[in-house]
Order: structure tokens, then sequence, then C-alpha cells
């Protein structure tokens, strides 16, 4: 697929590397010509240096042989107007526009993106992704990792695993006989630096990666497994008062419970955060200052959420944090050789904002009827919700640890309103929604699952 890429800053580039991994033709337009070398020579891929919503700079780009668009300049009223202008001039069928305005996402507003509207197929909010991303980090405490499918009914957790453990050295299989009343299945293993999908009488080991799928409502009784220490969390320390972090503030201050202490260093910031909250107290200081840190109580914090737009800065604020005392820390990277010294600084968990907005673009990418779609470990294995359709090659078999394909592990069936936990005796039907977990060069394999087979007519 030829895919634009508009601005190549952080968002940009994580789209590109992944797209670029899969074989796609890649341009990318940007107006910093440093940024655009940059990345045509680490990424292998075409760049243009120019405004990306002058008609003459896309037609260079050759926006009239693309199948897709994306729009991720720093500015959401540009990434809408490039949008206008591929559909309106160059007749791109698919458009994705960046918009962090979390005005323009107001349901009242609806009808903006739409053909009548501005021609969006597509609205990402890397911000609203990564605030919903902390608040279920939040919820989900000792999780590496969060995300929901079926609808909510079905989480997908992330755990790094200790010694004393209770699963360590147990095949995965065994673990419906370990805890039968849990309604939980091991469906990927992170090891080293790789992931796989594992095989039934596969086991786990320590420092090892766990994605477990799990009932929304068995979620906290799995969560107790992985981690012992299930304390509630009062006290929240958030440094960083952008968009993320105020809307991370507001939702945390509507729990009665939780004290909310957000620390932004630049004066104009804080004092919008002071108008918007209304429990929260708001401190303009530097998070790099223990002094200010001190001021607002990490050594006694539950949970610290360093999200400045620094990815050094949020590294180095979580381990100041964790020195000091505070229980838990979240430290927002982007940069994926940033995130391999968190656990050596002692940061509980590693959030990527790219991770999720890639995830997003994939699904749009993906053939077949996929409806959800979650990329993990920068690509290396993605988890996918999709619709079994009557000519899919699992109607009518099991989806047991070792009924699948090598790469590839089910996790559970949305059939009507019931969660079923993938297991042999679990067979396939028409229209079922199968979630299912596969290492990245399963992708086309799994595609085929949720395809129409030209065979079967």
């Amino acid at each position: 697929m030829h895919v634009l890429i508009c601005g190549a800053g952080r968002v940009g580039q994580g789209i590109a590397r992944r797209l670029a991994r899969e074989k796609h033709e890649i341009t990318i337009i940007d107006e910093n010509p440093d940024l655009v070398d940059q990345v045509s020579i680490d990424l292998d891929v075409r760049g243009i240096v120019g405004h990306a919503a002058h008609p003459d700079v896309l037609k260079r780009a050759r926006a009239a042989d693309c199948e897709m668009i994306i729009a991720v300049t720093h500015f959401d009223e540009i990434n809408m107007v490039i949008c206008q202008i591929a559909h309106t001039v160059f007749s791109v069928p698919f458009k994705i526009a960046r918009v962090r305005d979390r005005s323009y996402l107001d349901p009242a507003w609806k009808n903006i993106f739409s053909r009548e509207g501005l021609p969006i197929d597509m609205v990402i909010s890397p911000e609203a992704e990564v605030g919903d991303a902390i608040l279920q980090r939040f919820r989900t405490p000792g999780t590496i990792m969060s995300a929901n499918f079926a609808g909510g009914k079905l989480k997908l957790l992330g755990f790094e695993l200790g010694a004393d453990n209770p699963l360590i050295d147990l095949p995965v299989d065994q673990m419906r006989g370990v805890f039968p009343d849990l309604s939980a299945r091991i469906i990927g293993i992170g090891r080293g630096t790789g992931i796989r999908a594992p095989r039934g009488r596969d086991v786990l080991k320590p420092g090892d990666r766990a994605y477990v799928a799990v009932l929304d409502t068995h979620a906290e009784r799995l969560t107790s497994i992985f981690n012992r220490d299930q304390s509630r969390l009062d006290h929240v320390v958030i440094v960083g008062g952008g968009n993320v972090g105020l809307h991370v503030a507001k939702i945390l201050e509507r729990e009665s419970h939780i004290r909310v202490r957000l620390i932004e260093r630049s004066a104009e910031r804080a004092n919008k955060a002071v108008s918007e909250v209304k429990r929260s107290i708001v401190i303009q200081g530097d998070g790099l200052n223990p002094e200010i840190l001190a001021e607002g109580g990490v050594d006694r914090a539950d949970f610290v959420i360093a999200i400045t737009d620094d990815d050094k800065t949020n590294l180095l604020i979580s381990n100041l944090a964790k020195r000091a005392g505070a229980k838990r820390a979240l430290a927002l990277i982007n940069a994926p050789e940033l995130a391999t010294l968190a656990t050596d600084m002692r940061v509980d968990t590693v959030l990527d904002p790219r991770a999720l907005t890639v995830s997003q673009v994939l699904l749009r990418m993906r053939r077949g009827r996929i409806l959800g779609l979650q990329s993990l470990e920068d690509g290396m294995a993605e988890v996918a919700e999709g619709v079994t359709l009557e000519s899919s090659s699992l109607i009518g078999k099991g989806i047991g640890y070792d009924d699948l394909p090598e790469g590839v592990t089910a996790a559970a069936i949305l059939r009507g309103d019931q969660i079923l936990m993938a297991d042999s005796d679990v067979i396939v039907r028409t229209e079922d929604h199968l979630v299912i977990f596969y290492e990245a060069e399963m992708v086309r394999s799994v595609e085929k699952f949720f395809r129409v087979n030209p065979d079967y007519f």
C-alpha cells in the first residue's frame, strides 16, 4: 500500500517505522529538512521537504497515487486542511488526521468529520489515547500494559514475572487447573528481546512478560495473583500539566478518596490547570527539583505519573520519586532505546504513546473484518479481534493452545453476550468475535481467518 505521512515528528516517525517494516511504500513530508533526511536515511523511505497542506507539495509526493494519507503535524487545523485537499484535489481513498484539541472531539460536534463537513475517515487523538491508557494502568496496578476487547468484557493485561510468582515453571495449559474459577488465559510470552505465542506445554520463567486475556470481572483477582501488593491507591502525583496530565487529574479527582497533586513547570500551564481542576492541588515548579517533588508528597505517593514532553526527564522524575519512597511510577517514553532503561531506573511502567496511535492506524490497514487491534512490544506481536466469516478456515475447529498454527494463540470468543475463553472444546462458529494473539510474521495468515475465501464460491 502506498501511504503518505504528513509530519515527521515522533508520531509520524513511529507510524513510518512500523509501516516500512511491513513493506508498505511510504512517503513522508515535513518542512524541516533535517527531520526529513533523518527519517529517509533511518527508515529507507521517500522524503519530501515542504508544507504538507500545499497542493503542489502533495502533488510532488504523488498524493494522487496513494491509498492512504496520515496527517500528524503539530497543528490540528493543518491536519484537517491536508485531508480536505487530499479528498478534493487528489481523491485519496482513506484520510487520517491527528486532532489534539478536545473541543473538536466533543460529541456535540460529531458532524464536523463527515463527508458533508471535513472528509476525514479517521480521527486519532494521541493525547486522549494516552490519558485513557494511564487511567487503565491506574485501575490495574502492577501491569505493564492494558487494553480492552469484546466491548470491554475482555481485558488484555501484561505482567512482568517475579521469581515468587505461583505460575513460574507451570505449563500454561494448566493455569485453569490451578485457578479453576478464574477465567484467564496466557496468550503471549515475552522473554529477553523476543515475544512469542505459547504452546500448551510452554512454561513461564522469572523475568518473563506474560500477556494474559481475562474477563473484565476477573481482572482484579488476576492482578492480585501477579502483583501481591494490592494496597488502595489514594495519593497520586502527576508531573506534567499539559493536555494529558490535566485530563488524567480531572478524571481521578472525581473519585472522592483520591488526592491528586499536579506539578507543572510552566506558569501559564499551571494557571490554566488551577482554573480547570476542582480538588487537585497544582504546584508550579520543576519536577526534577527534589524540593518540588517533596512539596507534592512523592515520598507518600501511591502512584507517580511522569508525563512531561521529554523522555529523559520522565525517566529521571520517576527514578527520583521511587528513591524518595513512591510505591509505583509510570513514565511516558517515546524512544524505544530509552524504554529499555526503565527497569534499571526502578520505573514500574513505561507508556509509549506512539504504540497506541500505530495500533489505530494498523487496524484500518488490516484486511478482513477486524474490529480491534493492539500492537505489542514495538510491533513484534499483535492482538486482534475479528469476525469469523462463513468461509473462514477456522469454522468448526477448536482453538486450544495446540490447535492453531505456530505463532498464533486464541484468547477468547465473544458469542452474543457471552465470553468463551479459548480451549480445544470451544468450536468456532460463523460470526464469532475471535480475539487472537499472533507474532508479526503471522499477520497475513491471521487476516485470512477474517476474510472471504474466494475458493468458498
